[in-house]
C-alpha cells in the first residue's frame, strides 16, 4: 500500500508581522521565511477562497501591506 502523503509544512510565522511593511520588503521577508507562494492583491480584489498551504496573501494599498493572511 502506498504511504499517505504528508502535506507540506507551513512556516511558523504570523501574517500580522507584515502589516505596515513596504510590499516588496514584505515579499522578500516572506520568501526568506519559507513561504512558497506570496500573493499581493489590491484592495477589494476578487479572489478564489481555496486554502493553499504555504501561501501568504497581502492586501497592498499605496505600496504598503494593509492586511495579510495565510492560504
Amino acid at each position: 500500500m502506498a504511504p499517505i502523503p504528508t502535506p507540506p509544512a507551513e512556516p511558523q510565522d504570523s501574517p500580522d508581522g507584515y502589516v505596515g511593511l513596504d510590499a516588496e520588503q514584505a515579499e522578500r521577508r516572506a520568501r526568506e521565511r519559507g513561504w512558497s507562494t506570496v500573493r499581493a492583491l489590491p484592495p477589494g480584489a476578487i479572489i478564489t477562497m481555496e486554502y493553499r498551504v504555504g501561501r501568504l496573501n497581502f492586501e497592498v494599498r499605496d505600496g504598503r501591506v494593509v492586511r495579510a493572511w495565510k492560504g
